[in-house]
């Protein structure tokens, strides 16, 4: 229930949907109620005219169901009396279609509003959930599969949907034709109605006890969902090795586990959906038999207390109460699924992010002197990755940071935009601690290339700008030639506004890594972190980019990590790192001079 409500609560205000939703469906309600109640009348004037009187006085006004019955039987006598029978029944058979029609009519503008209520329930609920997984902080994708989180992007939000938010009418509208038709029921015979009621709790544990195993199926065919979206999106991006290492049989093997092993829970999910249907309509034609047996042994003992045609009538309500009934055992079985997609989707909703800010964050506009790695320390989980790391990087400089695979330098770069946040010790920018900054704030004045380059599926041009506003067709362009990019840019089909398919798959390495540095130089940060920056450019455009780099960086505060150690000869400070903390600092040639395990990595790049 508590799920049902936070789903609920997304279409927000209700004001706006439940004065009109609930005014229209009690018309609609009503003018049913009269739809069914004219058959008897109707019936009346058809077989038993000789029994309608033609002089009756003219009722008084009262708010009652039986002005409402003597109001139209006066008038119905009336056209009898002065027009004949073929006039009451045109009457009545007009009344007929127009209570129908306005019943209909209220029913379809309900409908309206509800959908209306709906569209904007899932609108509420896929900004939310798309909002938090773009915010989240990154551990939190290391941590669960990539199918798990696209099958609650769109499976479960899809499940919410088809189930729970297409049953609001059902839920809020058919209690309504419930009560009024057994309100009409128990107005016509309470004795029968009573004798019809006891059968009804037993009809709906039955059906209960039908739907209970629909909920935990329901989270099983969801997880299911989710290796199975990861196992399609494995088969995606790792298309390249699957083929090289011969391995397609192997990936089909594991894929046809899991999708047999969500065939057969479907499976069994939907017989259990598909029984509540046909059990409930058996249960609910017992029942009528049992009504129309006992009216009939009523009538023949001269104790039904109505007519043929208003018992006729009777039966009719019967019936209005069975069908929404019917509708609501069934939207609950449907609910049951949806509700277990709610859950997925409100955990992924609930996440707390571990990168916090604080509630009133210093502002920050400017970098004025320098950035201090104060004792850091931090680790994922269990040893630590870096150790009591020391290291002043004052402004203008270039820091570049070297070591061995797994040394931690990829770790330490990105502690300072805040990706992760330190597990011991402190970062300093301006001798105030990064975390009581505005996390905006601070990551606007830096510019990271990372060692994968992250492109979108989108032009050159919207990759080039990506995240900045108001910016000209020349600084683009001038960006461009900056990272050595113009040119291939220029060459490509629609030039700027060529679209580069999915992570720049039309791109080869070093040019999806050239248009990641013009993204950096485009944004024109005072802190530039470059990580493994031009590792995929071939030698000619790594030598021209590490140009246009070198002038970049100058009077920038640059940290960068390395792993060809040409490319940070000139810098103003090196660090080494090896097993997460510092062995080694100085410039280029006191180091080399030392003959410790930069000299060592020289060499070995020397001689490869």
């Amino acid at each position: 229930m508590d799920t049902f409500k936070r789903i609920l609560a997304y279409a927000k205000p209700y004001g706006r949907y439940w004065p009109g939703y609930l005014l229209l469906s009690i018309c609609s309600v009503i003018f049913g109620i009269i739809n069914y109640a004219l058959i008897g009348p109707l019936l009346t004037v058809l077989f038993e005219s000789d029994t309608i009187a033609t002089t009756i006085a003219k009722p008084e006004f009262s708010f009652t169901v039986d002005y409402a019955k003597n109001i139209f039987t006066y008038l119905l006598s009336s056209i009898i009396g002065n027009d004949g029978i073929i006039k009451g029944l045109a009457f009545v058979a007009l009344t007929l279609v127009a209570a129908c029609l306005l019943s209909n009519i209220c029913r379809y503008l309900s409908q309206r509003i509800l959908v209306s209520m709906k569209t904007k329930l899932m609108k509420n609920i896929r900004r939310d959930l798309f909002a938090k997984i773009a915010s989240l902080h990154i551990g939190y994708f290391n941590g669960r599969r990539k199918g798990d989180i696209l099958s609650s992007i769109s499976n479960d939000v899809n499940e919410v949907q088809n189930s729970v938010a297409s049953s609001f009418h059902i839920i809020f509208r058919d209690p309504l034709l419930v009560i009024g038709f057994l309100a009409m029921l128990f107005y016509m015979s309470p004795r029968l109605t009573l004798v019809s009621l006891i059968a009804l709790p037993f009809s709906a544990l039955v059906i209960t006890r039908i739907t209970r195993k629909l909920r935990s199926g329901s989270v099983m065919t969801q997880t299911l969902m989710g290796r199975i979206l990861s196992q399609f999106e494995e088969a995606i991006s790792g298309s390249r090795i699957i083929k090289a290492f011969n391995a397609q049989q192997y990936v089909e093997n594991s894929f046809d586990k899991n999708n047999e092993a969500h065939r057969k829970i479907s499976r069994s999910i939907f017989n259990r959906q598909e029984l509540a249907s046909p059990t409930s309509e058996f249960l609910g034609i017992t029942i009528a038999a049992v009504v129309l047996f006992y009216g009939g042994w009523l009538n023949i003992n001269g104790n039904l207390g109505m007519t043929w045609p208003e018992f006729i009538v009777y039966i009719g309500f019967y019936w209005r109460v069975l069908e929404p009934a019917k509708a609501i055992s069934n939207a609950y079985a449907n609910i049951q699924r949806g509700l277990v997609s709610g859950n997925r989707i409100f955990e992924i909703l609930d996440v707390e992010s571990e990168i916090k800010e604080k509630e009133h964050p210093v502002r920050l506009s400017s970098f004025d002197n320098s950035i201090e790695f104060k004792n850091v320390s931090f680790s994922y989980t269990g040893e630590p990755v870096l150790k009591n790391i020391d290291l002043v990087i004052p402004k203008g400089k270039m820091v570049a940071v070297v070591g061995p695979s797994g040394a931690g330098k990829s770790t330490m770069a990105d502690l300072l935009p805040r990706f992760w946040d330190v597990t011991g010790g402190s970062i300093l920018l301006d001798g105030t601690d990064i975390r009581d900054y505005k996390l905006e704030d601070l990551i606007s004045l830096m510019g990271i290339v990372t060692q994968e380059s992250i492109l979108f599926n989108d032009t050159v041009y919207n990759n080039i700008t990506f995240g900045m506003e108001n910016v000209s067709q020349d600084e683009v362009i001038m960006a461009a030639k900056i990272a050595n990019a113009d040119e291939f840019i220029s060459q490509m089909e629609e030039g700027y506004q060529t679209n580069i398919g999915d992570r720049g798959a039309k791109l080869s390495g070093g040019q999806r890594q050239r248009i990641a540095i013009a993204r950096a130089v485009l944004k024109n940060p005072p802190i530039l972190i470059l990580d493994e920056a031009t590792s995929a450019l071939d030698t000619e455009s790594e030598r021209l980019v590490q140009d246009a780099l070198t002038k970049l960086m100058k009077n920038r505060t640059s940290l960068v990590i390395a792993h060809r150690l040409s490319t940070i000869r000139y810098a103003d400070s090196i660090v080494v790192l090896q097993n997460g903390a510092i062995v080694e600092r100085g410039n280029h040639d006191s180091l080399i001079e030392k003959h410790g395990l930069y000299s060592h990595l020289c060499e070995l790049q020397a001689f490869s």
